[in-house]
């Protein structure tokens, strides 16, 4: 889990809650139709400029950018570097064991198999190459529509205040709904301001951090794969993976 966006989540929320809470009631901050104009209203407008199926799909990755901690590319280099070194002893085929040890790795798994099956290594580095740009596609269009929840939001709060504003002209001759117009109108540009700027924008964010680091991880995979499967010396592939690594996560494998 990764524990930075709990914690920015939950040290954010609990200082706009404390901030209320000591400048007075508490209930004063909750107005029904005010969070039905600026969530409801959010989905809904979001929806628009995607599928049904890819605004579920956003808000799953929502709940894996609090859940997901990308593993560290240093450990999977090394791990990359010790099957090539075996493969390099033992020969392609006597990987088939080390197979079974990688169902967490369905990635490095599928590359690795195909190399057992005899494919070539640079057809298996070319089919895991496309494969991560799909993945990376599809994970930049899962942080577009929190982009996209992010923009609306603020605007279906501005909604909400001129609906509010309106309500309150058209009856100033009733002081007492006076009071209930004023919440709408200013609750609304509050729960867009805190949805788009401590939810959706942060999440975006965080998608897209996560995406990069799980393209690097999966780059140290098909660089390993494909060096396997054209049996290329594993000082070689440490070489290579190092060009790609940071400087402060590059490995040494070998003495």
């Amino acid at each position: 889990m990764d524990i930075a966006t709990l914690i920015g989540l939950v040290v954010g929320f609990g200082l706009v809650a404390a901030a209320i809470v000591t400048g007075g009631s508490p209930a004063a901050f909750i107005d029904i139709p005010s969070v039905l104009i600026v969530v409801g209203g959010t989905f809904a407008v979001t929806t628009i400029s995607y599928s049904l199926g890819e605004i579920i799909k956003g808000q799953s990755l929502m709940l894996k950018a609090v859940l997901y901690k990308a593993p560290d590319p240093s450990a999977a280099a090394l791990q990359v570097l010790e099957l090539a070194d075996l493969a390099r002893k033992n020969g392609v085929l006597g990987m088939q064991e080390s197979l079974k040890n990688l169902d967490n790795l369905p990635f490095l798994q599928k590359g690795l198999a195909m190399v057992v099956d005899g494919t070539p290594g640079d057809d298996v580095e070319r089919v895991m190459r496309q494969e991560v740009r799909s993945m990376g596609e599809r994970h930049l269009k899962s942080a577009s529509i929190l982009r996209r929840a992010g923009e609306v939001a603020p605007a279906m709060g501005l909604i909400g205040t001129l609906v509010g504003l309106v309500q309150m002209l058209g009856n100033l001759d009733d002081p007492s709904s006076i009071g209930p117009s004023m919440a709408v109108a200013l609750l609304t540009t509050f729960y867009g301001a805190v949805l788009a700027n401590m939810v959706f924008n942060p999440m975006a964010a965080k998608l897209e951090r996560n995406s990069a680091e799980e393209v690097l991880l999966n780059q140290v995979y098909l660089l390993g794969a494909g060096s396997i499967g054209r049996q290329e010396n594993p000082r070689r592939l440490e070489m290579l993976l190092n060009t790609m690594l940071p400087p402060a996560k590059r490995v040494q494998y070998f003495d």
